[in-house]
């Protein structure tokens, strides 16, 4: 039986999956903390910050969803101690062909949980 901490994790991330095949930007700005950090490497460039150009490019780009894409997400990993959570997350299809893996720390702020960081790279 899945802990009530572990179920609403998943539901953050499902958010997450969701918002981003939908373009569901609102609903994606919602699964991160207020102070969260985004890093990771598209290709062999580095992008380091916050969520907020990976939220502007994914409103700016008709939705996975309305083109069809094969847009899949698998949690291949999700672990909760206390207070704090990690997620990894195995995305394949993303805008037609892409893949990546992204490791996500989530944490318990105010009874709710959000992504404080998304560590990604493409595959």
């Amino acid at each position: 039986m899945m802990s009530k901490e572990v179920e609403q994790v998943r539901e953050v991330i499902q958010r997450y999956i969701t918002g981003t095949y939908q373009a569901d930007v609102e609903m994606l700005a919602g699964v991160f903390h207020p102070q969260a950090h985004m890093t990771g490497y598209l290709g062999d460039n580095l992008l380091l910050g916050t969520p907020e150009p990976f939220l502007q490019d994914i409103g700016s780009a008709p939705s996975m969803a309305s083109k069809g894409d094969p847009y899949h997400a698998e949690i291949r990993e999700l672990t909760v101690t206390g207070h704090i959570a990690t997620v990894v997350l195995y995305e394949t299809g993303f805008r037609g062909e892409g893949v990546l893996e992204d490791h996500f720390q989530l944490l318990l702020d105010g009874g709710k949980w959000s992504i404080i960081s998304k560590n990604f790279t493409t595959l």
